[in-house]
C-alpha cells in the first residue's frame, strides 16, 4: 500500500523505541502520525519536534474510550490507514520465585497490557480503516509486536512470554477475519533491540546481549524494526505472518 499525504497511521508506544522510530519513519516517508503513549512519556515533544504533522494522545492501550479517542485525532487529520502496536511492559518473575506464587495481579497487568492492549487498538483500528476506500487492494494494514520470547521464553518470563506468544495467535486469525474487509495484519518477533529498557544496562551487559546474536552480533537498532514495518505497508502479499527480527537468535533457558 502506497504511503500518501492523506495516510495517517497510529503508533502505540509511539514516544520513544521501536514505536518513536517507527513514527519517525513514516512521517519521513510522507504519512501523517498520532502517537498513543502514557502521559508521562515523551510523546508531546516527539510531535513537537517532528511538527504540525503528528499529534501526541495520551493513552491506556486498555482502555477503549482513550484508544477512540486516538482513533478519533487520527481521523481527523486524514485516513487512519496503518496502525502499529508497540506499547508493552517485560515485567519479570517465575512461575515460584523467592517469595512463592508470582502475584495473579502481575500476570494480569502484563496480559492487559501486551496482549489485550493490542487487541484493543486492532479492534478500534480495523472498525475506522473501513470507512477507507481501497489503495492498492488495502483499506488499511496493522502491525502488531510479539518477541521472540513467544518461541522461546526464558527463566522469569512467564507473564511475557505467554503475553507474546497470545499477539502471535491473534495475528492469523485476525487477518482472516478482516481479510474480506481488505485490512492487512502482520507481525513482527524482535529480538534484543536498543529500547530504552536495555539501553540503560551497563555497556558490558549490552555487549554481552549482542554477543549472543548469531549474525549481525549486536543489538539491533529502532530504525531496523521501522524499515520492516515500511516493507510490509509496501508489500501486499505480507498478510496473517509472523516475521522473526533477531539475527538468527535463539534465547538460551537464561
Amino acid at each position: 500500500m502506497q504511503i500518501t499525504d492523506s495516510t495517517v497511521a497510529i503508533v502505540t508506544g509511539g514516544a520513544s523505541g521501536l514505536g518513536g522510530a517507527t513514527v519517525r519513519r513514516l512521517v519521513a516517508d510522507g504519512a501523517k502520525a498520532v502517537i498513543l503513549d502514557l502521559p508521562s512519556s515523551p510523546g508531546a515533544d516527539l510531535a513537537a519536534e517532528l511538527g504540525d504533522r503528528v499529534r501526541f494522545v495520551p493513552t491506556d492501550v486498555r482502555d477503549g474510550d482513550q484508544v477512540q479517542a486516538a482513533v478519533d485525532a487520527a481521523r481527523e487529520l486524514g485516513e487512519l490507514r496503518i496502525a502499529v502496536m508497540c506499547a508493552g511492559v517485560a515485567t519479570p518473575g517465575r512461575v515460584i520465585g523467592r517469595n512463592g506464587p508470582l502475584p495473579l495481579e502481575t500476570y494480569r497487568s502484563v496480559i492487559e497490557i501486551n496482549l489485550i492492549g493490542t487487541f484493543n487498538v486492532l479492534r478500534l483500528a480495523a472498525a475506522a480503516m473501513l470507512d477507507n476506500e481501497p489503495v492498492d487492494g488495502d483499506r488499511g494494514v496493522i502491525v502488531m509486536t510479539a518477541s521472540i520470547a513467544a518461541f522461546d521464553g526464558q527463566v522469569g518470563q512467564a507473564a511475557y512470554a505467554s503475553s507474546k506468544g497470545g499477539v502471535v495467535g491473534l495475528t492469523l486469525s485476525a487477518a482472516r477475519d478482516l481479510a474480506d474487509k481488505n485490512v492487512r495484519v502482520m507481525t513482527v518477533a524482535p529480538g534484543t533491540f536498543m529500547t530504552p529498557m536495555l539501553a540503560s544496562l551497563p555497556d558490558a551487559t549490552k555487549a554481552s546481549l549482542g554477543a549472543q546474536v548469531p549474525h549481525p552480533a549486536r543489538l539491533g537498532e529502532p530504525a531496523e524494526y521501522a524499515a520492516l514495518v515500511r516493507h510490509i505497508i509496501d508489500n501486499p502479499m505480507l498478510n496473517g505472518e509472523v516475521i522473526r527480527l533477531d539475527g538468527a537468535l535463539r534465547m538460551p533457558p537464561r
